[in-house]
């Protein structure tokens, strides 16, 4: 399969590119970056691959059969549906748009397209959380709440790996984004009852540094969510999974009990890596031609509560 990875030199780009690595009977026959020095260093490490600035021009190329977009938050919906338009199957990054309308237009247009159109919600392949879907699965979990810390320090407008970025992330579109899409996953359920507050906008950033959200479920499950972008230490996503049959604490890839003993994950999945395990989902559900597990469809509630939430911020000031 010819995969088009777009965004290819930036901190997820290069992440899918080591995943895609791992990965068997695949070729990266496009890349996509922005800049000339960075492209030149992409046509080094991959010298039999179209490599290029232009989305367009990739799309237009027969070689290229699934593409991987690991752009900006605003350019997702667009990019995502011109993928389905060229006839090519997507990968998008989370969120797969950061207004309801485009999430809306997204999947109406993969139903009438029928290609494989998929979101990152990487916490759903994380071998931490599948542990506990299966567990839930199976009966032998029950959550009373997930309490979600979502911490980073960025005061500037940089990305992952430190280095300045083009445009602004978003707490809630991008950051709440996995945990709602992951409570709702985990419970089976759409938030019926939601809270939100945001602290004071950034004069520069000009978003909220820092929110607090609160989901519960018709089974009466709750999620508290807090995020910031103004905490100075270790930064990253931790889950408590507070359940009737004990407490488990994911840390991405890895999962403790409550007294941070870790748990054996090995069996769970053919990886630890949730980037490669989101990638190979997708690889599969090309070929099998099925609905992956985070299809756009089944994501878009996350958006539709996202959108709800908004409108709370938006009122509460």
């Amino acid at each position: 399969m010819n995969i088009c990875v777009v965004g290819a030199s930036g901190a997820f780009g290069t992440k899918h590119l080591e995943a895609l690595a791992q990965i068997e009977d695949i070729q990266i026959s496009a890349l996509v970056a922005s800049e000339a020095d960075k492209i030149a260093v992409l046509g080094e490490q991959y010298p039999h691959a179209f490599i290029s600035n232009s989305l367009a021009d990739a799309l237009q190329r027969d070689d290229v059969d699934a593409v991987i977009l690991a752009t900006p938050t605003h350019l997702h919906a667009s990019q995502a549906m011109d993928c389905l338009e060229a006839g090519k199957h997507v990968l998008v990054e989370i969120p797969m748009a950061d207004n309801i309308d485009d999430a809306r237009r997204l999947v109406e247009l993969q139903k009438q397209t029928g290609l494989v159109a998929m979101a990152g919600h990487t916490r759903r392949f994380n071998p931490s959380h599948q542990w506990i879907h299966n567990k839930i699965q199976a009966g032998e979990l029950h959550i009373q709440q997930m309490d979600v810390q979502t911490y980073f320090f960025r005061r500037t407008n940089t990305n992952a790996k430190g280095e300045p970025r083009t445009w602004t992330d978003h707490l809630l579109w991008h950051h709440a984004c996995h945990t709602v899409d992951l409570f709702q996953y985990q419970t089976g359920e759409q938030a019926s009852q939601l809270q939100a507050m945001q602290g004071p906008i950034h004069p520069t950033l000009g978003i909220a540094m820092d929110m607090s959200i609160g989901l519960k479920v018709p089974s009466g499950a709750l999620c508290t969510l807090s995020l910031s972008f103004n905490n100075d230490g270790p930064f990253g996503t931790f889950f408590r999974y507070i359940c009737e049959e004990g407490t488990y604490i994911a840390r991405y890839d890895d999962l403790f009990d409550g007294y941070d003993n870790p748990v054996d994950l090995s069996g769970v999945a053919v990886s630890n890596n949730g980037i490669e395990l989101i990638d190979r989902e997708f690889i599969r559900a090309i070929r099998e031609q099925q609905e992956p597990n985070s299809s756009v469809a089944q994501c878009l509630g996350a958006m539709e509560t996202l959108h709800q939430l908004e409108q709370l911020l938006n009122h509460n000031g």
